[in-house]
C-alpha cells in the first residue's frame, strides 16, 4: 500500500485534493565543466570505436515548493511511481510489454523543446539523433530475438509529447514487437531478466556502455534507469525509470541525461540534460 503507482491509466492512485498553490522548481545544474569532463571519458571511448551509442546522465539537486507525494498526485505522465523516503517517478517511456504472446518496447530517443521553431522537423530531420535512435532500436531488434521471434520494427521515429511544467517537450520514439514462444507465461521473470538494464539507458554494447557509464558518472544510479511493472494476470507493462526525483533525507535530486554519439555537440547534449529538469504537469 506504501508503492503508489499509476501506469497508462491502471494503478492505486488515490483521489485526493491538490493544493491550489503553483509548483515552483529550482534547480542546481552540475556546472559545463564537470558535464564536459564527463563528456569526455565517453567519447574518447565513442571515437576509438569501443561505443556506437552511450546514455550519460547526471544528478542535479533541486528544490521545490511541494513534496514528492504531491508531485504524484498532479502528475500527468504515462507511468508514475512514488515510494515514500526513496523516489518520485514519471516516465513517459515503456520499457517491454507482454501481452496476447507478443513484446513490444518502445525506444525514446531524442527530445527538443517544443517552442522552438520547426522543433519536429529539426529533430526528425537531425543526423546525430538519426544515428543515435537507430543505433538504439538495433540494439533492441538483437535483445528481443533472444526471447522472441518474427522481431521487426513496427513503427520508427514517431513524435510523442511530453507534458512539461510550463512547456512542452517533443519526444521521438519507435514501437518494436516480437512473438514469444508458447510456455511465455511461465518464464516471464527469466524474459524481463534476460533483457535488463534496459538498452536505451545504457549503450551499445551494452556491456562496455556499463563500464564507461561507471567510470563517467562516478556513482550508482540507484533506482534510476531500473524498471518498474504491473502484472494483472494476463498483461505485463513495465516502464524504465527516467524523470526521477531521488528523496535523499531532507534533499531532492533530479536525475536526468541522454544519449551520445561520435557528433554530438557537448554544448546541446548539456542543455537536453536541463531541458528534463521540469515537473510532469502544466
Amino acid at each position: 500500500s506504501e508503492v503508489l503507482f499509476h501506469f497508462t491509466g491502471v494503478g492505486n492512485k488515490p483521489d485526493e485534493t491538490i493544493s491550489d498553490d503553483e509548483a515552483n522548481l529550482t534547480v542546481y545544474p552540475t556546472s559545463k565543466q564537470k558535464y564536459i569532463s564527463n563528456f569526455q571519458v565517453v567519447q574518447s571511448a565513442l571515437k576509438n570505436k569501443e561505443l556506437d551509442v552511450i546514455n550519460l546522465t547526471a544528478r542535479t539537486p533541486i528544490k521545490t515548493n511541494i513534496d514528492c507525494h504531491e508531485i504524484f498526485l498532479r502528475s500527468q505522465s504515462t507511468y508514475q511511481v512514488y515510494i515514500p523516503d526513496k523516489f518520485v517517478c514519471f516516465s513517459p517511456e515503456r520499457f517491454v510489454k507482454i501481452e496476447n504472446g507478443k513484446i513490444s518496447t518502445n525506444p525514446m530517443k531524442g527530445t527538443i523543446d517544443a517552442s522552438i521553431e520547426n522543433a519536429e522537423q529539426l529533430i526528425l530531420n537531425d543526423p546525430k539523433e538519426i544515428a543515435e535512435h537507430t543505433t538504439t532500436s538495433q540494439l533492441l531488434v538483437e535483445e528481443l530475438k533472444t526471447v522472441a521471434n518474427n522481431v521487426e520494427i513496427k513503427r520508427f521515429r514517431y513524435i510523442d509529447q511530453i507534458v512539461a511544467h510550463k512547456r512542452r517537450l517533443l519526444q521521438v520514439s519507435s514501437e518494436i514487437e516480437g512473438e514469444l514462444p508458447m510456455d511465455y507465461m511461465s518464464k516471464m521473470g527469466d524474459i524481463l531478466f534476460s533483457l535488463l538494464p534496459a538498452g536505451s539507458i545504457t549503450g551499445s554494447p551494452k556491456t562496455k556502455a556499463r563500464e564507461y557509464i561507471s567510470l563517467a558518472e562516478g556513482q550508482p544510479r540507484g533506482y534510476y534507469c531500473g524498471i518498474a511493472g504491473y502484472f494483472d494476470g494476463n498483461k505485463l507493462d513495465t516502464t524504465v525509470l527516467i524523470r526521477l526525483i531521488e528523496i535523499d533525507g531532507a534533499n531532492l535530486y533530479f536525475r536526468s541525461g541522454g544519449g551520445l554519439t561520435i557528433n554530438s555537440d557537448c554544448d546541446k547534449e548539456y542543455q537536453e540534460v536541463l531541458n528534463k529538469l521540469y515537473l510532469p504537469f502544466v
